[in-house]
């Protein structure tokens, strides 16, 4: 049914452990479940409180942090790095923490989870509760840092193309305004839960990872504040790139309006002397015609000089 299951002993080193009791020999056990398991309902509802128990089993989840008895109900969220799978829609993961026990619930892969396997797996596992929560939020953040600030060079690119009128909207501007959207969607929530983490008062995370914890959720309100200020500085880009586009079309309107004036008379002396009947100035004299187009000429240079005199070109 588990993904893994370990016991942590208190140099660092790991177990697996031959027997399905909660908790085991080491410093503590740490229970990696998949959410999909046909079994696992059962198997929490035998060993875990109800509400716990519940909250493991939420299909949908947000960020979450409460505490439960002299137990924490942890809920995170992670960047997804899972092949063909967009980075800002993030993974979940459910926790029961207790003294003595870890239970990690996931449903899709989340590759922080998996970090702290490895390393386990290498003799370097974390030797308490309050240091596996305290590895586990660190590689969140960390990944989190590590996006945001891969959305910010892109959002410089952005800006730096403005200063060329000629640069046309580029096709990632949508796509990054979105990442940012669904990004901070998420980590608002996550930033008040870890702020409630460091803040909690429970035996099982002393002073010191409080601190370390802090610093983390401190770490999260500035990528929080930078997603704000991006979210901002992508819409002035779009502003940006909308007027130039307006610009461009009052400005190829304005000179079509403009031929439009100048050839308006014209078009008006050329059908006014078309018309076919008796009594047309010029029909007897072979200069007619000529001296016509030299007035139109005529006409549209002094027509284009007034424009000139009143700025309109």
């Amino acid at each position: 049914m588990a993904i893994c299951v370990f016991d942590i002993f208190p140099d660092g080193t790991i177990s697996v452990p031959s027997d399905t009791a909660l908790t085991g020999k080491g410093t503590y056990r740490w229970w990696h479940l998949d959410l999909s398991e046909p079994g696992l309902a059962d198997w929490i509802s035998a060993n875990l409180p109800e509400i716990p128990g519940g909250a493991l089993l939420q299909p949908e989840t947000r960020p979450r942090c409460d505490r439960f008895e002299d137990g924490l109900i942890l809920n995170l969220r992670g960047i997804n790095l899972n092949e063909g799978q967009d980075a800002d829609q993030m993974v979940s993961v459910r926790m029961w923490v207790d003294d003595d026990v870890v239970i990690t619930v996931r449903l899709r892969k989340l590759f922080a989870l998996e970090d702290i396997r490895q390393e386990m797996t290498e003799g370097n596992a974390p030797p308490t509760t309050a240091a596996f929560v305290e590895a586990l939020v660190t590689r969140l953040t960390l990944r989190v840092q590590e996006e945001v600030a891969t959305i910010s060079k892109l959002t410089e690119f952005f800006e730096d193309d403005l200063e060329d009128d000629a640069t046309p909207i580029p096709t990632e501007l949508a796509v990054t305004r979105r990442q940012v959207i669904r990004l901070r969607r998420y980590l608002e929530p996550q930033r008040a839960a870890l702020t409630k983490l460091a803040a909690i008062d429970l035996p099982i995370i002393p002073e010191p990872d409080g601190l370390k914890l802090r610093e983390l959720a401190n770490r999260t309100t500035l990528a929080v504040e930078e997603l704000d200020a991006l979210r901002d500085r992508l819409v002035t880009v779009q502003d940006e790139h909308d007027m130039h586009v307006a610009r461009s079309q009052a400005r190829h309107s304005f000179i079509l309006s403009l031929a439009a004036a100048v050839f308006l008379p014209l078009g008006f002396l050329t059908g006014l002397f078309g018309v076919n009947i008796a009594g047309m100035p010029g029909m007897q004299n072979p200069a007619a015609f000529t001296i016509l187009c030299i007035s139109m000429a005529v006409l549209a240079v002094l027509l284009l000089l007034l424009f000139r005199f009143r700025r309109w070109l």
